[in-house]
């Protein structure tokens, strides 16, 4: 918080207060009374330029992103040991509900952006692949069980098979679920792309509520269903990180591993072959 309203202040950005809004991997804040939003994070642990450059880019194509805070230079500022991007203060608008439609419609227009820029980004799957990794390691998972690990490595195994290289690959939002939807004046917004890699239009759906998917055109609906259940297992496996720092994350990480259990067996997906 005070790199953030020391960047801001040498920027001539008036700040006398900030309010948290989200603190996770990275810290979220509102700048007042200049009404500046600021993502902080520790400089190891960022993409800032690249998600600034990005954001920067779509914006200038029509796509539904939040803009970058138009009174100061749009890139990452660095201050003692943290980086901080500066973006514009959406007020919330919740008055309006969140149409599924009006949500894939959105998304849509934003992958239609994401297939005209030119940016190096990694495939989906080696998040997968980082998932893997943590399930692998008692060391970073101490508090996962033995069968809740077996189950995780097992799912995660057998989904990175089945899916592989399945669907038509582009750029994708990486977690585009309704906590990275902004719902304003001027319709909605997606934030937080620095999740941004390449994969099928069927993965971001994924983080999506499930009738998103029924209003996008041109989806493959087993792709969708393996994709749902290869994004839970991922997000449940990042909650037993020791390191976490998602409030109320292990909670979470109980409830959605009952969650992965009920959606197998609904699917009928062979974990163990």
């Amino acid at each position: 918080m005070a790199a953030a309203r020391s960047i801001a202040s040498s920027l001539d950005l008036i700040v006398h207060d900030a309010i948290v809004l989200h603190n996770s991997n990275r810290l979220t804040l509102r700048l007042l009374p200049c009404d500046v939003l600021a993502r902080v994070a520790p400089i190891p642990h960022q993409g800032a330029e690249f998600e600034v450059d990005l954001a920067r880019r779509l914006a200038d194509s029509g796509c539904p992103v939040a803009a970058l805070e138009p009174r100061v230079e749009p890139r990452a500022y660095e201050r003692d040991g943290f980086v901080a991007t500066l973006w514009t203060y959406y007020q919330p608008v919740t008055s309006r509900e969140v149409l599924p439609a009006d949500y894939a419609h959105a998304l849509e227009r934003l992958h239609a952006g994401m297939r005209s820029v030119d940016v190096q980004t990694p495939h989906f799957m080696d998040r997968v692949e980082s998932a893997q990794q943590l399930v692998a390691s008692r060391d970073r998972t101490p508090a996962l069980a033995g069968a809740d690990r077996r189950l995780l490595g097992d799912t995660l195994r057998s989904l990175r098979r089945v899916v592989g290289e399945s669907g038509n690959m582009q750029v994708l939002h990486g977690e585009p679920h309704p906590g990275n939807v902004l719902s304003t004046r001027n319709g909605l917004v997606f934030i937080d792309l620095e999740t941004c890699c390449r994969g099928p239009v069927e993965f971001d759906l994924a983080h999506a509520p499930e009738e998103v998917g029924d209003h996008y055109p041109g989806v493959d609906p087993d792709l969708l269903r393996e994709c749902r259940i290869l994004v839970l297992a991922m997000i449940t496996t990042w909650r037993w990180d020791a390191g976490d720092q998602l409030p109320n994350g292990r909670q979470l990480a109980t409830d959605w591993l009952s969650q992965l259990r009920t959606a197998i067996g609904h699917s009928g997906l062979n974990t163990h072959s």
